[in-house]
C-alpha cells in the first residue's frame, strides 16, 4: 500500500503532479516564479525525503536555466534561502539532498550577493547567506565524494564573486560581472579586505589536494576542473594555480603495486592534468609560462609511456636455434650436431562407407579437431592462420602428409576400377532360360564379397545433371500509347534538363566551314539545341499518313500526341520562360522547320502537307508580343533572322502599332525589313501602307518611309487626311512629298514621283550592303550555313535572300 502523508495523498501522487508542474516550467519560462512559490510548502523540512530529493533537483535546474531572467532568478533566490538552510540542516545528511542543496545555493551566490550590494539595509538576508556558507564549508572534509564535489563547485564561485574581476585594456571594469569590485568601500555589510583575505584562504585550501591525498582521484580531477574555470574568469589567479599543477606529479602513486584500480586512478588524474595544461598554451601560447607548461606536458607524456608500456619496451630473447649451433657456426667451425629424429606422422586407414572428401583429406584421429566447423571462423582470420601455418610447416612432414593421402585415393581408384570390370563381366553372362541343367559357379562368391566390401568404402556416384538448354528471357509486353507518350515526355525533360544545366562556353571554338562540316559536333549546349530541334523536325518525317489542312494546322499542332509535337511543345515553353537570352534557340527551331517544310513539300507526291514552320512562328511571336518594350531591338533582330517573313507575320507586326508607345518600334522593324530583306520588302511596304492610312498614330513615321519607297501612296492619302482633319495643315504632307528630293541630285524640286522614287531605291540598293555588315556583323557566314549538311540555322540576312 502506497505511503501518504497528512493530506491523505500518497508520494507517488505528488511526484506525478510534480513532474507535471516540471514539465509546464519546461515548455514555458513564465510559470517558474508561480511553480517555484507553491512547492516550497511541500518541500519544507517536515515533507517526506523523496519530495525534498525531487525539491532539491528541480531548485538546482531551476537556477541553471538560461531560459529563466536574472531579474527573476535574483527575486527567487532570496525566497528560497530559508528552504536551502532547512535542507543542509536535515539529520541523516542524505547525498541527494545536499547535492541539490548545493548545486542550488552555487548559482544564486552571485545574485544575493549583488543584491546585498544594493540594498544594504538587508542585513537579515546577508547573515542567512553567511550561515548557509559556513555550513557548507564545514561539510567539504567530511562528507561524501559526491556531496565534496559539490562543495568543490561552490567554493569556485565564492572565490570568483569575492575577488576582483580582471580590467579589460582601454575599456575598464565591466558592470555586468559580479565580483568584490562593485562593493564600495563604505559598506555596511560586506568587509571587502575580509572578503579578500576569505578568498585566498579557501584557494590555498583547494590547492592543498595536490599534496594532502592524491589517492582520490575524483576530488583530484573536480578541482582541477573547476580550477580552469578560475584561470579563465581571475587571470591574476593564474600564476599561483599552474604552479601548484605543475608542482603535482599525478604519476606518484605509480611506484606502488600497480592494481587495477590504482591503474584508471593514475591515468585519469594524469589525462586530466594535462588537457587542463595544454588549454591553458592554447588560450595563451605566448604567454611566460607557455615553454614549462609545454615541458611539463612532454614530461607527463614520457612518464606515463614509461610506466604503463615498460613491458613492450623489453628486448625481446635473441633467436637461438634448438640444436645449439645455426648454419653459418656449423659452417664456419666444422661442427656436426646431432639432429633428433623427426615424428613420423601416421596415417589413419579411411572410415567404412562413402567416403567423403572431407575424410579424404583429413590425416588425424583427434575428434575434437575432426568435429571443428572451420567455416564458423572470418575468411581474414583463416587468411592470417593459413599463411603463417604455411610458413611455419616442415617441407618432409607436408611431402609425407602428401604421399598419404595419395595413397588413400590410389586405393579408392582401384577399388573403383575392380567395380566397374564386376559390373562389366556380369552384363556379358546371358542367361539362358530353357537350360535346366544351369547350375551357378560359386567359386567367385569370395569375390564378390569382397568387391562388396570394396563398394563400401566407394564414396556415391555423383548424380548426373540435367542438360539445359539456352536461355532466352521472355520478350517485355509491349507498351501502350499512354505509356510510351509518357516515357517520350520523361525523355523529353531530362533533355532538357541536361541541356539547361550546361552553360555558356566563355571563349566559343572557331567552328569549321563547308560542306564537310558535321553539325553538333562540339558536344557543348549548341549542339543539343541542335539536336533536339532536328529531333522534332526531321525525325517524323514520312510517318505522318493523313495530310493536315494548313488552316487547321496550329490546333493540329497543338492536338497532336506524338514525340514531335511534345518536343515542339517543349521547346515553346523553353523560349517563352526566358525569351531574351534564348532568341538564338527560337532561331534555329525556326529555321529548322523552314528546312523541313521546303523538303517535305518537295517529296510530297500527291497532296500538300501541313507547314509547321507558320504557326510555330505565330505562335512565338503572340508569346512575347505582349512583353516587349518601345526600344527593344531583339525584337528587330528577331524579324531579321527568321528564314522567312510572311504576311500573318506583319500582321503581329501591325498589332503592335495599336500602342502609342510602341509605335515606332513597328515601323522601326518594318522598315529594317524594307531594307536588309528584299524578298519580303514589298509586304513589308504593304503594311507600312496600312499603318500609314489606318493607324492614326503611326501615320508620321510611316510617311517618312513610303516617302522614299511609295510616295504616291503618301500623296493619295494627303486629301484623305484633309477631310478627316480639315484644320490641320498640309505642310507636314508636302514635306513628306519633298522629302525624297534631297536624296537626287536634281536641280529642281518638281520632279516627278517616280523619278524620286527610282533614285531613292538607287541610292538605298548602293547603301545596303553597308547597313547589313553594321547591323550584323556575321552575315558573311550565312551562306555557308545554308548549302551545309547542317542546314540555316542562326543567321539572317543571305538566308532570306535565297529564299
Amino acid at each position: 500500500m502506497a505511503e501518504t502523508n497528512g493530506s491523505g495523498i500518497s508520494v507517488e501522487d505528488q511526484l506525478t503532479h510534480l513532474d507535471a508542474a516540471r514539465k509546464l516550467v519546461l515548455g514555458d519560462a513564465a510559470y517558474y516564479p508561480q511553480i517555484v512559490q507553491g512547492i516550497l510548502p511541500v518541500i519544507d523540512s517536515n515533507a517526506r525525503i523523496e519530495l525534498r530529493r525531487w525539491g532539491a533537483n528541480f531548485l538546482a535546474e531551476t537556477f541553471s536555466a538560461p531560459a529563466l531572467a536574472l531579474s527573476q532568478k535574483e527575486t527567487l533566490s532570496l525566497v528560497v534561502l530559508d528552504t536551502l538552510m532547512g535542507m543542509l540542516d536535515a539529520p541523516n545528511d542524505d547525498a541527494a539532498l545536499l547535492k541539490g542543496a548545493l548545486q542550488t545555493f552555487a548559482s544564486i551566490y552571485p545574485l544575493i550577493f549583488r543584491h546585498v550590494i544594493t540594498n544594504i539595509t538587508d542585513t537579515a538576508t546577508w547573515e542567512k547567506v553567511t550561515t548557509i556558507k559556513s555550513k557548507i564549508l564545514k561539510k567539504w572534509d567530511i562528507a561524501s565524494s559526491g556531496v565534496r564535489i559539490c562543495c568543490i563547485k561552490f567554493v569556485q564561485k565564492v572565490i570568483e564573486v569575492q575577488s576582483a574581476a580582471s580590467v579589460a585594456e582601454g575599456r575598464g571594469l565591466d558592470q555586468s560581472e559580479i565580483s568584490i569590485a562593485l562593493v564600495p568601500r563604505n559598506h555596511p555589510l560586506i568587509h571587502a579586505p575580509s572578503l579578500e583575505a576569505e578568498t585566498a584562504a579557501l584557494l590555498d585550501r583547494m590547492l592543498n589536494v595536490f599534496h594532502d591525498d592524491v589517492s582520490d582521484a575524483i576530488l583530484v580531477n573536480a578541482t582541477v576542473n573547476c580550477l580552469g574555470a578560475l584561470v579563465r574568469a581571475r587571470p591574476a589567479m593564474a600564476n599561483k594555480i599552474i604552479s601548484a599543477v605543475l608542482n603535482f606529479n599525478p604519476l606518484k602513486q605509480a611506484n606502488s603495486p600497480m592494481t587495477p584500480k590504482i591503474i584508471v586512478t593514475v591515468k585519469s588524474m594524469e589525462k586530466t592534468t594535462r588537457a587542463f595544461l595544454l588549454n591553458i598554451v592554447k588560450q595563451n601560447p605566448n604567454g611566460p609560462l607557455a615553454p614549462k607548461i609545454q615541458q611539463h606536458v612532454e614530461r607527463l607524456v614520457r612518464m606515463r609511456y614509461e610506466v604503463f608500456h615498460e613491458g613492450s619496451r623489453k628486448r625481446p630473447a635473441p633467436y637461438e636455434p634448438t640444436d645449439g649451433l645455426d648454419a653459418a657456426k656449423r659452417a664456419r667451425i666444422g661442427a656436426t650436431v646431432s639432429f633428433a629424429p623427426r615424428p613420423q606422422i601416421s596415417i589413419p586407414p579411411l572410415p567404412p562407407g562413402p567416403t567423403s572428401l572431407a575424410q579424404l583429406y583429413t590425416l588425424t584421429s583427434d575428434q575434437a579437431l575432426t568435429s571443428f566447423d572451420v567455416q564458423q571462423l572470418p575468411q581474414e582470420l583463416v587468411r592470417q592462420i593459413v599463411v603463417a601455418l604455411t610458413s611455419r610447416i616442415d617441407a618432409a612432414s607436408l611431402a609425407e602428409a602428401s604421399n598419404g593421402v595419395r595413397g588413400r585415393f590410389e586405393t579408392l581408384a582401384k577399388a573403383q576400377r575392380i567395380l566397374d570390370q564386376a559390373n562389366a563381366a556380369r552384363a556379358s553372362v546371358a542367361v539362358d532360360e530353357d537350360e535346366d541343367d544351369y547350375e551357378p559357379d560359386f567359386e567367385p562368391a569370395e569375390d564378390d564379397e569382397q568387391l562388396l566390401n570394396a563398394l563400401d568404402s566407394l564414396p556415391p556416384e555423383p548424380k548426373a545433371m540435367p542438360a539445359l538448354g539456352p536461355f532466352k528471357l521472355p520478350q517485355p509486353p509491349p507498351l501502350t500509347e499512354e505509356e510510351a507518350t509518357a516515357m517520350g515526355h520523361n525523355t523529353i525533360s531530362r533533355v532538357f534538363g541536361f541541356m539547361n544545366a550546361l552553360d555558356e562556353p566563355l571563349h566559343v571554338a572557331k567552328v569549321q566551314t563547308g560542306l564537310n562540316r558535321l553539325a553538333a559536333s562540339s558536344y557543348d549546349r549548341n549542339a543539343w539545341i541542335t539536336f533536339i530541334t532536328r529531333l522534332a523536325t526531321r525525325a517524323p518525317f514520312g510517318l505522318d499518313e493523313a495530310a493536315i489542312k494548313s488552316e487547321d494546322s496550329l490546333a493540329s499542332l497543338q492536338r497532336s500526341p506524338n514525340l514531335s509535337s511534345a518536343i515542339r511543345e517543349a521547346l515553346y515553353l523553353h523560349i517563352i520562360a526566358d525569351f531574351r537570352p534564348n532568341i538564338d534557340t527560337a532561331v534555329a527551331w525556326l529555321t529548322e522547320e523552314w528546312y523541313n517544310d521546303g523538303v517535305v513539300q518537295s517529296a510530297a507526291a500527291t497532296g500538300a502537307t501541313a507547314p509547321n514552320y507558320e504557326p510555330c512562328v505565330l505562335r512565338i511571336l503572340d508569346g512575347i508580343l505582349p512583353y516587349l518594350d518601345a526600344r527593344d531591338k531583339l525584337f528587330t533582330r528577331f524579324l531579321s533572322e527568321i528564314p522567312s517573313v510572311t504576311p500573318a507575320v506583319l500582321e503581329r507586326v501591325k498589332r503592335l502599332a495599336r500602342d502609342p508607345e510602341r509605335v515606332a518600334l513597328a515601323v522601326n522593324s518594318l522598315h529594317y525589313l524594307i531594307l536588309l530583306r528584299p524578298p519580303a520588302r514589298e509586304i513589308s511596304l504593304d503594311a507600312l501602307e496600312d499603318l500609314h492610312h489606318n493607324y492614326d498614330d503611326a501615320r508620321i513615321a510611316a510617311g517618312k518611309v513610303l516617302g522614299k519607297w511609295r510616295p504616291a501612296s503618301v500623296t493619295a492619302a494627303a486629301p484623305k487626311t484633309q477631310q478627316l482633319n480639315p484644320s490641320s495643315s498640309t505642310a507636314e504632307i508636302t514635306s513628306n512629298n519633298n522629302t525624297p528630293s534631297h536624296t537626287t541630285n536634281s536641280p529642281s524640286s518638281s520632279s516627278s514621283p517616280n523619278t524620286v522614287a527610282a533614285a531613292t531605291a538607287s541610292a538605298s540598293a548602293s547603301a545596303a550592303p553597308a547597313a547589313i555588315a553594321a547591323a550584323n556583323p556575321s552575315s558573311s557566314s550565312s551562306l555557308n550555313s545554308v548549302v551545309n549538311g547542317d542546314a540555316p540555322s542562326q543567321n539572317n540576312n543571305t538566308l532570306l535572300a535565297a529564299s
